[in-house]
């Protein structure tokens, strides 16, 4: 797990705590005590809604501590551990948790959606999927990016062996390079590299490639959750990191260009690649139980998990705070 600290003086684009036009519901009372929540993160554009955590969360007497990670993986561990209160983590992971015999992660909301395109180094065609037989294409095996790609094959019957698959470890950056070595014909990846690689010139997107509609898998970018043990004992603070977020959210959701420039400040890259990259993006969750279980269904049948945890993983999947303020 990477160190953890408080972020101050992040970048301000608007009070996010203003209640008026809001599609969600007002704003909860500020906490009485105050109440520390250590908040789980990866520097990608659909969880750009992170940006002011620490100043909107002030407002309601609640403390941000922050811990970053490479990795939904990372963040899920220490979210297992108790090391970490709230997280993104993979919409997969509420599967992973349930296999392992754990109940201490617990599913929030869905953050994001997009398609997904196989992106392409250039110089090299591929328009269709018969054209990567044989063409070496990067992945990070087990990610949330990797189970799309792996069930879309699936569906579309295409042999997962008829391309030879790079595995890469670490970050997005590591793919990127990977691709300007050569070392690979197209990569398996998420935002914000896929439009990182696009907009230096490197790649290009497979237009009639997309692999983000898996019905098993479907188009979720992402996952918020708690650790029970932290649903229990600050559930009021998490109901404010909820109403903030999705606040946030729904403000970025609404008005692109607010969204491109807290993308570049959240993550760190150029505001004419976070223009493109957000182009892509549609803030706001797309999972539900249902789409938890076919996770976990197909997660089984393909060997990721070892036995069969359909249900238990569902019950990991619970929405109701998200619901209570966008009703």
């Amino acid at each position: 797990m990477k160190k953890i600290f408080t972020v101050k003086g992040l970048f301000s684009v608007l009070s996010l705590t203003a209640i008026s036009a809001l599609a969600i519901g007002p704003a909860p009372q500020p906490l009485a005590q105050k109440e520390t929540l250590t908040v789980g993160f990866v520097k990608v554009g659909h969880l750009s809604p992170m940006l002011n955590l620490e100043e909107e969360l002030k407002k309601f007497n609640v403390e941000v501590k922050r811990a970053e990670f490479v990795r939904y993986a990372d963040a899920r561990t220490a979210l297992l551990s108790n090391s970490v209160d709230v997280s993104a983590v993979g919409p997969g992971d509420l599967a992973i948790a349930a296999s392992q015999g754990s109940k201490n992660l617990i599913g929030l909301t869905g953050v994001a959606s997009s398609a997904k395109n196989l992106v392409v180094k250039k110089g090299v065609v591929i328009n269709d999927w018969k054209d990567i037989a044989g063409k070496k294409i990067g992945i990070a095996p087990g990610s949330a990016v990797w189970f799309q790609w792996a069930m879309t094959l699936i569906e579309k019957g295409v042999p997962y062996t008829s391309f030879t698959p790079v595995n890469i470890q670490g970050g997005g950056t590591a793919f990127v390079q990977a691709m300007k070595r050569g070392d690979i014909d197209a990569m398996v990846l998420w935002e914000p590299f896929e439009s990182q690689a696009v907009a230096e010139g490197e790649a290009y997107f497979a237009k009639n490639m997309d692999y983000s509609k898996a019905k098993s898998v479907g188009a979720e970018l992402g996952l918020l959750a708690a650790s029970r043990e932290a649903l229990t004992s600050k559930k009021e603070a998490i109901r404010r990191f909820m109403w903030v977020y999705l606040n946030a959210e729904e403000q970025m959701a609404k008005n692109n260009d607010l969204f491109a420039d807290s993308y570049a400040k959240f993550t760190g890259l150029p505001l004419n690649v976070t223009k493109e990259s957000s182009k892509l993006i549609k803030l706001g969750g797309v999972l539900n139980k249902e789409q938890v279980q076919l996770l976990a269904e197909a997660a089984f049948k393909q060997g990721i998990v070892q036995k069969d945890v359909t249900q238990e993983a569902g019950a990991l999947y619970d929405d109701a705070i998200a619901r209570e303020f966008k009703k």
